[in-house]
């Protein structure tokens, strides 16, 4: 396979042949090397959960019946809740270390402050906590503790989502039984649900599923994203750059990768203050660059570049300018150690669930978390003394780009229009068609597509056809370095209505030009302000979100808690395209209702194409219907 068939993005073809040129493996190496993949993985139809396997159904003959007596039916809905479970559990994992700062934070007991106490305050009244006389940190105290309850509550419906979400969607989900409870109670009920001898159901496995994508939805992501907008700070818009040529080999190269704030933004700080100890040891200073959505996180507050994304991860340290890469959790590719031995560089993991062999391990806490970066920038100092005539190849690769585009930036720039009612802009605009509608493109890279080709494409043929598109996570990454995060691409691709809008708004907010096609909201925690833009754009217009003329898509997904964000947004009703199928297509049942019944029930469905311009057309197609039903 050429390099130009592995990735659209020109950086990561140069890098390509130097790994090929060196015999050092990839990503797509070993994707090959996987070639055939299981038939039976990849239709979902085998089965371990018991010791009297692993069994696999025929699709085409016998058996269809593993030794439990389970057809593919259950076996695809057992899997499928399984794979919920463990992508929600990521995101609620996520919230919990926030959750635990900002209580620690009340109580003083670490060097973190409320950045955002305007969004400390919101947030308590809309969790019923009273907040007259009340000091931050007594406030804090108390939001804390209504976000413990969210996450380990074991009655009652869960107070995120409860002070949240719509309550038309609050009622259908009332009717269906899959409002949850506590967090870590619905994660381990899932878990036992679906082990031998328990749920043989597939319809009741697969409402289980939705009680997961809501528990990620308000448990996971929303929870998550408010608290750390409390702590780091509410986004806003910050010019950067995006790709490999971020790497400066004058610099000592620091880069962050994961997905937790919590320690980036100290390793961060501390580069700043040790900017002298790198210019004594011969570098200009010291450079920091992200990947995946530790990178967001940093980009959208902090304004650090992000270097790639997911499917990239190696060919930064492949470039021999990476100096040290410092990571979290989640997406991180267990081989960055044997290309970092290839090249240069050091690997450090800091947190005790997530080790690397052949890694450096410097445990993170939040009680020491200073010193904790101190000495992660200090190695990348010294990591940087023993480049020295190691080879640097930096792609000349980069491309301007806007970022952090909180809801509450959006509309900050809309009342720019109309001070008195920041949305009626946005909404007369979707009235009058100028805007055809808006879909969020999320999610990961998958080896199994050309890098970046599905995210790209896709929102090219949205935006010359009138429709709004925001990004967070990985496609955000891959459209920033294809240049959509850029008013340039308004000018350039999008269709004249379109242009028209963000053209008026954009300068309405002295941008002297347009806002780019598509917003930068975030990483993929922060799926939650999309959530929050349906939420106030439904309210504003007097309907219910299964109604208004958007979607969702996940071009390229990956890991599993693509799924569980993906069936949270279908349980809010919005149409969900994804770029591949998950592994479900073994069951005829499980397949027709997620792509087909399940819309009688929430509004929303999935909806699986993988060529990007017939995903496009079936997305504008969706959305001109829902168009046609408003009367617009």
């Amino acid at each position: 396979m050429w390099e130009t068939d592995k990735t659209i993005d020109k950086a990561a073809q140069q890098m390509l042949k130097i790994t090929a040129a060196d015999g050092v493996a990839t990503v797509w190496d070993r994707y090959e090397a996987q070639q055939p993949q299981c038939g039976f993985g990849s239709l979902g139809i085998c089965c371990r959960n018991c010791l009297q396997g692993p069994c696999r159904i025929n699709p085409f003959g016998e058996p269809k019946r593993g030794v439990c007596g389970a057809d593919a039916d259950t076996i695809v809905a057992r899997n499928l809740l399984r794979s919920l479970a463990g992508g929600t559990a990521a995101h609620v994992d996520h919230a919990y270390e926030a959750v635990e700062a900002l209580e620690k934070i009340a109580t003083g007991d670490i060097d973190y402050v409320i950045k955002d106490e305007n969004k400390l305050i919101a947030t308590a009244r809309q969790v019923g906590i009273e907040t007259d006389g009340k000091d931050s940190k007594g406030v804090a105290k108390e939001v804390a503790q209504k976000a413990l309850e969210t996450l380990s509550g074991h009655e009652g419906e869960m107070g995120w989502l409860s002070a949240w979400a719509p309550k038309e969607r609050v009622d259908v989900w009332r009717q269906l039984g899959v409002i949850p409870r506590g967090a870590d109670r619905e994660i381990r009920e899932a878990m036992h649900q679906t082990s031998m001898g328990v749920d043989a159901d597939p319809t009741n496995l697969l409402l289980a599923g939705v009680k997961q994508g809501l528990v990620d939805g308000y448990a996971g992501l929303k929870l998550a994203t408010d608290i750390q907008d409390i702590i780091f700070g509410m986004p806003q818009p910050v010019k950067s750059e995006a790709n490999l040529g971020v790497l400066n080999a004058e610099y000592v190269n620091v880069v962050v990768h994961g997905h937790v704030p919590l320690l980036s933004e100290k390793v961060l700080e501390w580069c700043r203050k040790l900017e002298d100890e790198a210019k004594a040891a011969g570098a200009r200073g010291i450079n920091v660059a992200g990947i995946c959505c530790t990178g967001n996180e940093v980009l959208m507050r902090q304004g650090v570049p992000p270097a790639t994304n997911f499917l990239g991860q190696e060919l930064a340290l492949a470039t021999g300018a990476v100096d040290l890469m410092v990571v979290d959790v989640q997406c991180i590719l267990p081989s960055v150690t044997n290309v970092a031995q290839c090249y240069h560089g050091d690997i450090v993991t800091t947190m005790p669930i997530a080790k690397v062999p052949g890694a450096d391990h410097i445990p993170f806490s939040l009680e020491e978390a200073d010193q904790q970066a101190e000495k992660i920038v200090r190695q990348s100092i010294e990591s940087y003394k023993k480049r020295g005539s190691t080879p640097v190849h930096i792609p000349d690769e980069r491309a301007l780009i806007f970022a952090g585009f909180s809801v509450e930036a959006i509309i900050g720039a809309l009342s720019k229009v109309n001070a008195e009612d920041p949305l009626k802009p946005l909404v007369d605009n979707i009235k009058a068609g100028n805007i055809l509608g808006a879909v969020a493109t999320v999610g990961c890279n998958n080896v199994k597509v050309k890098q970046d080709m599905m995210h790209v494409e896709l929102v090219k043929e949205l935006i010359a056809n009138n429709v709004l598109v925001i990004a967070t996570g990985c496609s955000a990454h891959a459209l920033g370095k294809a240049g959509l995060l850029h008013p340039d691409a308004t000018n350039n691709l999008a269709g004249n209505g379109l242009k028209a809008v963000l053209t008026a708004v954009g300068e309405a907010a002295g941008l002297g030009g347009p806002l780019p096609p598509v917003l930068h909201m975030g990483s993929c925690v922060d799926n939650s302000r999309i959530g929050d833009l349906l939420t106030a754009l439904a309210g504003y217009m007097g309907v219910n979100i299964k109604d208004l003329p958007v979607a969702a898509s996940a071009p390229e997904p990956q890991h599993e808690k693509a799924l569980s964000i993906g069936t949270w947004a279908v349980a809010l009703g919005v149409f969900t395209h994804l770029g591949l199928p998950p592994h479900i297509l073994g069951s005829k049942a499980v397949t027709g209702t997620l792509t087909d019944k399940v819309e009688d029930l929430l509004g929303g469905k999935f909806y699986v194409e993988s060529d990007p311009a017939k995903a496009a057309a079936g997305i504008i197609r969706h959305i001109k219907d829902k168009r046609h039903a408003l009367g617009l």
